[in-house]
């Protein structure tokens, strides 16, 4: 996989924070300590909109038309269908 690079700026505090996770061994470098907070963070938005398209099935029937999905995903449709942002 490519890689890029990104700079951040963050509190002292946080950076600290960061280094010690680090230095302790649970993590490798300051970058593996990131993208592992990005993976939890895509998993748990994953699991959200699961849990929302499983409570979208079981609550009622909705109806989806393909104008409806024109240039749009079936879950923000969805997500405009249960009123939810």
């Amino acid at each position: 996989m490519a890689m890029t690079s990104l700079n951040i700026s963050l509190p002292d505090p946080l950076k600290s924070y960061i280094e010690e996770r680090v230095a302790s061994g649970d993590y490798g470098t300051p970058s593996e300590f990131v993208r592992s907070l990005i993976r939890q963070d895509k998993e748990q938005r994953r699991g959200r909109l699961e849990a929302e398209l499983l409570e979208a099935l079981a609550g009622r029937e909705i109806t989806v038309t393909p104008e409806e999905l024109h240039g749009r995903s079936l879950v923000s449709v969805l997500r405009g269908k249960l009123g939810k942002p």
